[in-house]
């Protein structure tokens, strides 16, 4: 991404990251919720795919590690946007026209609901972080 950015461009990403397992390392329980078939669930991919999150401080490093941006900005939101979890599943409930008019949905939907709680949960305990990242490049 940072070699399509003008000389002074700016770069701003946000993305699902894992905590950093260097400071904390994780226990059975975190590794097994981070591979599970839920979260690849979450993230859209294939079932026999498990999503591979890395932590804030890995995609600083990878960003730094281009020696093609300024400082790196960093920040964890999780704070700000842990109400929007449960809020998806509240929005479903309360308006549920695609639940009672589309049948065929009706497993998908509770999975979702499953897996929407799933990474609330995940990011409430501190396993899951959501990662704010800004930087310019170089000139």
């Amino acid at each position: 991404m940072m070699r399509v950015l003008k000389p002074g461009g700016k770069f701003v990403m946000a993305t699902w990251c894992q905590r950093d397992d260097r400071l904390v390392p994780f226990d059975k329980k975190d590794k097994r919720d981070l591979r599970s078939r839920e979260m690849s669930y979450v993230t859209h991919l294939d079932h026999c795919i498990n999503p591979y999150f890395i932590s804030i401080e890995a995609y600083k490093e990878l960003i730094d590690a281009t020696k093609m941006m300024n400082s790196v900005k960093t920040a964890d939101w999780v704070k700000p946007t842990i109400a929007s979890w449960r809020h998806s599943i509240w929005v479903g409930i309360y308006d549920p026209r695609g639940f009672i008019f589309k049948p065929t949905k009706y497993m998908k939907c509770a999975r979702d609901a499953y897996c929407l709680e799933r990474m609330h949960r995940a990011f409430k305990r501190g396993l899951m972080e959501y990662g704010m990242f800004a930087a310019t490049k170089k000139a």
